[in-house]
């Protein structure tokens, strides 16, 4: 580490070991359903070696944490990677290094989901969803994870469908039973969506509805943010504001976008985007808010034409390069512009930062851990993804979702 960064760091008070610790303690989840087959509804292209169970997946998920000291957690999705012994799957992810992370439920596949899950006329069929997220509960119990993850595909195609109040209540009725189910400790985290799969209504389709249903639900409920889920222009960075400030910012899901819900690769399109988040979360924390340091970071994109493993990879470093560029932020002289009114003097402490080349550092990170400095690099010179091209045979998934 050259002694110009070093001083760099401590004009903007930042000490070098600080800056190391901080992000020692950073972590993201990756998504089993990352390392599978995956694409849109148009094609799913075939990468040799991709996984097509959990153990498999677990396997890719270990190797990303091998290169990245980053990635503990895995984030699994039912009934896609359902198991008969969980037990047995929390070990084998303990012996390799792992733990399971957030478990999302499957809403959105099931015939009997056509005109809505949580949401449906039908009570039998609302039901039926409950007792799907109750399952997944007790699913989180036995794998030792704190979190459930729920996106809903529900919502109209059509005005007069449905009746929209109606559907509230439904919902609402439906979180409640849920929640009742959750064991103490246990985080409800309700993703939304703004359009997608349905067009003229979505039951959660923005921060303000999750957020009204989890101060509904009670303190287990936040809100899940997932970063290709708004209109285009959204500030994303001030919902996260809104909710790190109302203590319900419960996690992310991170990918990036050129349209709509593109599931990208994070930081590849909108980079200082990126980092205006993270921006935030660590204001916040350096203010004290204690719920910026409880936030669940979780990817979720689909790599539909490159490398799974490597893939996953860039990703959990261009999440690693926008966190750390926050913390080099000078944030007293942030706040000193801003209340001198310089407009471009507060600009320029935020840009300084995000200019700033952090490969260093994190590659400092990973030397002190042992690592290699480069994890692709890594990553490529172990022979794992040549070895489990030859080894695994590929499934025949035809669309963008397993088991569709």
């Amino acid at each position: 580490m050259s002694s110009e960064i070093e001083n760099r760091l401590q004009g903007r008070g930042v000490t070098l070991d600080g800056f190391i610790a901080a992000m020692q303690q950073f972590s993201i989840e990756t998504p089993s359903w990352g390392y599978g087959d995956s694409g849109t509804r148009f094609k799913v292209f075939h990468w040799p070696g991709a996984a097509s169970h959990l153990r498999e997946k677990l396997a890719d998920a270990a190797q990303v944490q091998r290169v990245t000291g980053a990635c503990p957690g895995v984030a699994i999705h039912i009934p896609w990677d359902r198991e008969d012994d969980w037990r047995a799957v929390k070990e084998y992810a303990s012996q390799i290094g792992l733990r399971i992370g957030a478990v999302n439920p499957n809403l959105f596949q099931d015939d009997a989901y056509r005109f809505g899950s949580l949401c449906h006329f039908d009570k039998a069929i609302r039901q039926r969803a409950i007792e799907h997220i109750i399952e997944c509960i007790h699913i989180a119990q036995e794998v030792g994870s704190g979190v459930i993850s729920l996106w809903l595909a529900d919502g109209t195609n059509y005005p007069g469908q449905d009746d929209l109040r109606r559907r509230r209540h439904r919902l609402l009725d439906s979180l409640q039973s849920i929640y009742a189910a959750l064991p103490t400790g246990m985080r409800l985290l309700i993703e939304y969506k703004f359009f997608e799969p349905s067009f003229y209504s979505t039951d959660l389709p923005d921060w303000g509805t999750s957020l009204l249903m989890a101060q509904k639900l009670g303190p287990q409920a936040e809100v899940l943010v997932d970063t290709g889920h708004h209109p285009q222009g959204t500030n994303i960075a001030q919902i996260v504001a809104q909710l790190l400030d109302e203590g319900r910012l419960g996690g992310f899901h991170f990918n990036d976008r050129r349209y709509a819900d593109d599931d990208l690769i994070v930081g590849s399109q909108n980079p200082f985007e990126l980092f205006c988040i993270f921006n935030e979360i660590v204001g916040a924390g350096a203010e004290g808010n204690a719920y910026a340091s409880r936030i669940a970071y979780m990817i979720d994109q689909s790599h539909n034409i490159e490398p799974k493993i490597e893939a996953m990879i860039q990703s959990v470093l261009n999440v690693q390069m926008a966190y750390a560029k926050a913390l080099l932020v000078d944030r007293v002289t942030l706040q000193q512009e801003q209340e001198a009114g310089d407009v471009l003097g507060a600009y320029r402490v935020l840009q300084a930062a995000f200019e700033t080349d952090v490969r260093p550092l994190l590659s400092e990170v990973r030397v002190r851990q042992g690592r290699d400095p480069d994890p692709i690099s890594a990553f490529r010179a172990s022979g794992y993804a040549e070895c489990v091209a030859r080894e695994r045979i590929a499934s025949a998934t035809s669309s963008g979702y397993p088991g569709a």
